[in-house]
């Protein structure tokens, strides 16, 4: 048994688990230094892998056991752990970035990284599932950083730096469930459990291209027996993974065709070509016979042509169409004579930038152990220990409603991950809201949303939690789903859009209406309930029929009727702070002009009605003050607010004669205007020198001031008072 020269201090056990051999290594890390004390490898008695894929599960876990309890004799130490590698048979890649926006400046620490990392892969898993529409449950099995950015720019090691944004490129890797799992139980097999998971290529890629040397564009090729698996670097990152189905095997098929020999002869011809020594072997005809190793490669030549022309063609897809400076070479696979130089000229670089990388790659490595195997073979195993103190990736096992399932070991996995990994509904983990209320108010789309439900009940081995609470492996998760709450409920009253009373003047007296709305075409209430698909229009007016029905007032068919001091009828519209009158008496036609089937159009200008008391008794006299308060604070002078009064008075007095008639200027709008053909004058005799319709509403009411105070229709003028008749919206 080897003597461990140092303290090893936490184990790391790195397998590779390849298609012709399992290859283990044992070592430990000091400041950035891996030491190595224990290698071991064994071929697999058969064929039990094919294309890097496990076939008979109970023969490698067997053959994993071996090896296992070889290294455990050499370190005198118990294994429980280990780190493997997939191969990229059947790899996915997705290409992804992800950001992190703070407040304020933020100095970034490397939880802040990892999360980032999280959300990365966590894009990349939903992005990978809208792109393959598949049966089959890939899992994450690995990423690689591309590149990091603070504030938008590139920043290799963004920790200690302030950001407010921090960003993140990369590369998050898929293998399906049947590859992870049969990984799985065969490491189970041996007694063991996975403390780390990644992807050859990357582990390769660890080991075999240092960071100093991913500025440069490199492509790294690990063939191992039944695939060959390819990464890129360039700009100091790692850019792209890809591979192809052809390897070693390969080979050792074309030589057991040509030699008449069985697979593990076949191999060792294989092997031994590449060594300037005679090979002797015996066929399966039990013959012996010898070769030269140029008569070995002469016979994979026309394999080696094949394989390296698909390499080449991978190599120049994942680098943007276009070649790469170099190619390092490791895995057995790639050891046959001819294999780099044949590599070379498909890609068209020369033949010394193509080369096996082995003694090279590990010569930083501290071998504390007698004779050891330094070559290509181990770059993979060296790197899968590496890549554990890096990015530590493994998968658990939690109890999920009676259901086992595995998931990805982030480091931060909740009862939530565990419910999404069981495909148990999200609209049954957070509370559900009853339906919603979709209808449009005035042309616009409103949309009232349901009442919550009663969130999910989430018990961890039978202890209520939340659905962010921790968990680990063998956890026992019981999830009772969320409820749905109250459907939504809306009436007419709660709407925004609803104003709740409109203010008329009706004889003299203000009146306040109830607000009605016009629902799919007919009137409703303020206390109607909304139906989804309701179109709703606000009506910000009365019909003076609705007002006498409001009223209980019934009006004879002798009654005169006047909006706004124009004669009107049971139809006119009525808006906010609209002037309404009924009267018996009779207008004579010297006092008005009437327009046939126009009525709202006759000028009302010398009468109002002295005789209406008794027509509407049922008003309440309390908002006479209201009238006086009003009659108050928008007149300037007493004279002013007497205009109701003295408009009144004009009826018992007789008509004034036109030569005592005088003319008045006044702005109106910021027009000039001159009045005539009156010896005095109010507001409303303005509307027959200006373009404003009553009888087609534009707005909800008329506003009218004088001199910048609010004003009533019957309000006397003065000369060059400045007038300002608009509608309100």
């Amino acid at each position: 048994m080897a003597t461990v020269k140092k303290n090893p201090g936490n184990l790391v056990f790195g397998l590779d688990i390849g298609t012709r051999s399992i290859v283990g290594t044992v070592g430990y890390r000091t400041d950035e230094k891996f030491h190595v004390i224990a290698q071991e490898s064994k071929q697999h008695d058969t064929r039990s892998m094919l294309d890097g894929q496990i076939h008979d599960i109970d023969k490698v876990g067997r053959t994993i056991a071996d090896v296992k309890d070889e290294i455990e004799r050499k370190i005198d130490r118990q294994l429980n752990e280990v780190c493997i590698a997939a191969a990229g048979r059947v790899l996915k890649t997705i290409t992804t970035s992800a950001e992190i926006e703070y407040e304020e400046d933020t100095v970034i620490d490397a939880e802040q990284i990892y999360t980032l990392d999280m959300l990365g892969i966590e894009k990349a898993y939903d992005e990978f599932h809208e792109n393959n529409d598949t049966d089959v449950k890939f899992y994450c099995v690995g990423y690689t950083v591309v590149k990091y950015y603070v504030n938008g720019q590139p920043m290799s090691a963004p920790e200690k730096h302030k950001a407010k944004k921090l960003s993140v490129d990369l590369i998050a890797t898929f293998l399906p469930d049947d590859v992870v799992d049969g990984l799985y139980k065969a490491v189970e097999i041996a007694d063991l459990t996975v403390a780390n998971l990644t992807l050859e290529p990357i582990a390769a890629m660890q080991a075999a291209v240092p960071e100093m040397y991913r500025m440069l564009n490199i492509a790294l090729v690990d063939v191992g027996a039944g695939t060959s698996d390819i990464s890129i670097t360039r700009d100091g990152s790692i850019v792209a993974y890809g591979m192809i189905p052809k390897a070693g095997d390969e080979l050792t098929e074309a030589i057991a065709q040509a030699l008449l020999l069985d697979f593990n002869m076949a191999e060792y011809v294989k092997t031994k070509a590449n060594q300037n020594e005679t090979i002797r072997y015996e066929d399966i005809m039990g013959i012996s016979h010898s070769i030269e190793p140029k008569e070995v490669v002469d016979i994979c030549s026309s394999v080696i042509e094949d394989m390296t022309t698909d390499i080449a063609e991978k190599i120049k897809e994942l680098n943007a169409d276009k070649s790469v400076s170099a190619v390092f070479v490791v895995g057995g696979g790639g050891k046959i004579p001819t294999f780099t130089d044949k590599l070379a000229e498909k890609l068209s670089i020369l033949s010394e930038r193509v080369a096996l990388r082995g003694k090279e790659v590990l010569k930083d490595i501290d071998y504390q152990i007698e004779d050891p195997v330094i070559d290509s073979m181990y770059v993979t195993p060296v790197g899968i220990c590496l890549n554990f103190f890096d990015q530590k990736n493994n998968f658990i096992f939690v109890n999920f409603n009676g259901k086992r399932i595995k998931l990805y070991d982030n480091g931060h996995l909740t009862v939530a991950d565990a419910a999404m990994q069981a495909e148990f509904p999200n609209e049954g983990l957070f509370p559900r809201r009853g339906k919603e209320l979709n209808f449009t108010v005035n042309g616009k789309p409103h949309m009232v949303r349901g009442k919550l439900g009663e969130a999910a009940v989430v018990k961890l081995n039978d202890v209520d939690v939340s659905l962010n609470s921790p968990i680990q492996a063998g956890d026992k998760i019981k999830v009772t789903e969320s409820t749905m709450g109250e459907d939504a409920y809306a009436e007419i009253k709660g709407l925004q859009e609803f104003g709740g009373k409109i203010s008329v003047i009706v004889n003299d007296k203000k009146v306040e209406l109830p607000q009605f709305a016009e629902v799919n075409g007919e009137l409703q209430s303020e206390f109607y309930e909304i139906k989804t698909g309701d179109d709703i229009k606000m009506l910000n007016y009365y019909t003076v029929k609705q007002i006498t029905e409001f009223m209980d007032v019934t009006l004879d068919s002798d009654f005169n009727i006047y909006v706004n001091n124009k004669v009107a009828n049971e139809n006119t519209l009525v808006y906010e702070n609209f002037n309404v009158i009924w009267t018996m008496e009779k207008l004579s036609l010297s006092d008005v002009t009437e327009t046939p089937d126009d009525s709202e159009n006759i000028e009302f200008s010398k009468y109002l009605s002295t005789a209406t008391e008794s027509s509407y008794d049922d008003v309440e006299d309390e908002n006479t003050n209201d009238d006086e308060e009003v009659s108050d604070n928008n007149n300037e002078d007493k004279s002013k607010g007497d205009a109701l009064e003295n408009s009144q008075e004009v009826a018992e007095t007789e008509d004034v004669a036109d030569d005592e008639s005088t003319s008045m200027t006044v702005f109106v709008n910021g027009q000039e205007i001159n009045l005539k053909g009156k010896k005095d004058y109010i507001l409303v005799d303005v509307f027959d020198y200006i373009d404003f319709n009553l009888s087609k509403p534009q707005g909800r009411s008329v506003a009218t001031k004088v001199n910048g105070q609010n004003a009533l229709f019957a309000q006397q003028l003065n000369p060059l008072d400045k007038l300002e008749i608009y509608w309100e919206k």
